[in-house]
């Protein structure tokens, strides 16, 4: 660990913040819905507002924040950011070191239920290596720091990453992750292939260089492309807010908890495989402790602000090419089951080896479908 300041990190948010989000969820003001529209413009009102009051009347944040602290938790100091982390190591010899990481609007709570299924994968009848497990909150998420300047990245974050695992004494690694998460991992096969052993994606984030140079589309791809254009035209906009407004944003999900829940649970629901119902993926604590990560950090603002700065990034140039081994888990039912990417879509920025189609599950792989996932993984990187 020279040259990085690593510190023991505990869970503990106070009283009085805990009693002021109750209040305010209790003072909540209500717009009106109209009833025959159900979730088709948003988050349904009876839903949120049964939610609601269970948040506020009968959610035991203490008891969540118990169980949260049986982990392994830490925090380090990178380029002036402190970067919250979770490390368990395998049971087992000669483990792979490996890094996950999340997106949005999701923290490191989706991609805790790995960590038994990795560190000690026999006793849970997973065939393959063990692994010590590294999670972290990417800047301005959860009890990360806030970062005080524009520019954090998810090339940015990759350099940070690679400087905490080499900081925790590993000089090779494997990596993986979802949403954002998957850009991390990309830009980390792409950027440090000394480092990486390979990556693992349970979802696509970036786009490959499509200009002047490269090979011709195939049909499958151009379905493809119609099918995320049309996806994006009916439920991008709030990405369109996020890369370009997200301060004005903030403003009103960073002062109300039903305004925060509203935006939050809907990508929930939309994105996972829950067939509309919400809580049959996803328990109702499970839920409301990633609300209320979002809520005492005061983080939403900063975490939408990762769209703007993710913007101004730039595209993938015809250069770029993610030559470490990948894995691609293509979860069926993340968006809608025509939206599975082609194989040579993928084969466009990264040397596939291994391409898994999963039977269920959707963008929130980690939670959906825990095992599933960490079999993908663990049978990827015994080879």
């Amino acid at each position: 660990m020279t040259g990085l300041s690593i510190q023991p990190f505990r869970i503990h948010v106070s009283e009085p913040v805990l009693d002021d989000l109750r209040q305010r969820i209790r003072r909540t003001r209500w717009p009106d819905q109209l009833p025959e529209i159900g979730w088709e413009q948003g988050t349904e009102l009876e839903y949120l507002r049964e939610l609601l009051t269970y948040w506020a009347e009968a959610f035991d944040w203490r008891a969540q924040e118990r169980e949260l602290n049986r982990l392994t938790h830490y925090r380090a100091e990178l380029d002036g950011l402190g970067i919250h982390f979770v490390h368990h190591r395998a049971n087992h010899s000669s483990p792979i070191p490996l890094v996950l990481t999340h997106g949005w609007p999701s923290s490191f709570l989706e991609l805790v239920p790995l960590l038994p299924l990795l560190t000690d994968p026999m006793s849970h009848g997973i065939q393959g290596p063990a692994f010590d497990v590294v999670i972290p909150s990417l800047p301005g998420y959860g009890f990360s720091d806030r970062p005080r300047t524009t520019g954090i990245t998810v090339q940015h974050t990759a350099d940070l990453w690679d400087r905490l695992m080499r900081g925790l004494g590993y000089q090779r690694y494997a990596a993986g992750g979802g949403d954002f998460g998957s850009a991390v991992a990309t830009c980390l096969g792409r950027d440090h292939p000394e480092s990486v052993i390979g990556i693992h994606l349970s979802t696509l984030d970036l786009m490959p260089y499509l200009g002047p140079g490269s090979r011709p589309l195939s049909q499958a791809e151009k379905a493809f492309l119609e099918h995320h254009r049309q996806w994006w035209q009916a439920e991008g906009g709030y990405k369109a807010i996020q890369a370009t407004k997200p301060q004005t944003a903030g403003y009103g999900l960073n002062d109300s908890p039903a305004g925060l829940a509203a935006w939050l649970l809907e990508k929930w629901r939309s994105w996972s495989d829950c067939g509309g119902d919400l809580e049959s993926r996803f328990g109702r604590d499970f839920l409301l402790t990633t609300l209320t990560l979002y809520w005492v950090t005061e983080t939403i603002t900063s975490s939408m602000r990762y769209y703007y700065d993710d913007h101004r990034l730039g595209a993938v140039g015809p250069d770029d090419f993610v030559s470490v081994p990948t894995a691609m888990a293509v979860f069926a039912n993340q968006f809608l089951p025509e939206g599975i990417p082609p194989r040579e879509w993928v084969e466009r920025l990264y040397n596939v080896r291994r391409w898994t189609v999963m039977p269920r599950g959707g963008h929130f792989a980690a939670r959906e479908e825990p095992k599933l996932l960490a079999q993908d993984i663990a049978a990827f990187f015994s080879t």
